[in-house]
């Protein structure tokens, strides 16, 4: 299945020859079936409060990231701007360069939504909505039952772990396959923190968005740092 590849790689804070700083966290795509570029570059969006109020935001689950053709912020391709948070449910809006709709996200917490999993809901306007549950039933119900041993596997793992998969088996499952009228359009892979788009109506604008998303509710979240 031809699809594109979205990669998100979160850098240390950069500064130019003139001592502007550029954008540390990127986007990349691979195996390109659509007019998607190479990659994007994707930085939090403070309120008027900074970063202090940014994260007691955060905190109720709200988000607001800036999408940047390059690293020195001289195009915006999209902005994810949070519609509402809070009660475990929080919802997003993509939007394009001129303020246009490009799609809606809608994440529903374990327990707090509507089920045992944490809910992903993708909807793109004349599109799809697209509905996908974090980690697989089968898995969750293996790591409940070795629960009691996670402690112990976590330090094996800490020190027995390749980059990008810290964690290894002690890890929550993470991986969410979207479905639409029998379809997977989308499907998030853990191994790697890669998402797939394999549908090609979908924008890809919205799948940066998306990988952007899913990677701040992470607990390595690339948008929680206090600087």
């Amino acid at each position: 299945m031809s699809s594109n590849v979205l990669t998100m790689y979160a850098g240390p804070r950069r500064v130019d020859g003139q001592g502007q700083a550029k954008v540390a966290g990127m986007i990349g795509f691979s195996d390109e079936s659509g007019p998607a570029p190479s990659a994007v570059y994707v930085e939090r969006e403070l309120p008027p409060g900074g970063t202090s109020a940014y994260l007691a935001a955060r905190g109720a689950g709200a988000r607001s990231f800036a999408l940047w053709a390059d690293d020195q912020r001289r195009e915006r391709v999209a902005t994810v701007v949070t519609l509402s948070a809070g009660g475990g449910v929080a919802r997003f809006q993509v939007l394009g360069a001129h303020g246009e709709v490009i799609g809606t996200l809608i994440r529903e917490k374990a327990l707090r939504g509507r089920g045992l999993r944490t809910r992903w809901t993708v909807h793109q306007p004349g599109g799809f909505e697209a509905v996908g549950f974090k980690g697989r039933i089968v898995w969750w119900w293996m790591w409940w039952l070795l629960l009691p041993l996670m402690t112990v596997v976590l330090v094996i793992s800490v020190f027995d772990s390749v980059p990008g998969n810290e964690g290894g088996l002690a890890r929550a499952p993470r991986s969410i396959r979207w479905r639409a009228n029998g379809q997977v359009p989308l499907e998030f892979r853990s191994k790697g923190d890669r998402l797939h788009l394999h549908a090609p109506g979908v924008d890809w604008r919205l799948g940066a968005a998306l990988i952007a998303l899913l990677r701040s509710f992470n607990a390595d979240a690339w948008d929680s740092v206090k600087k």
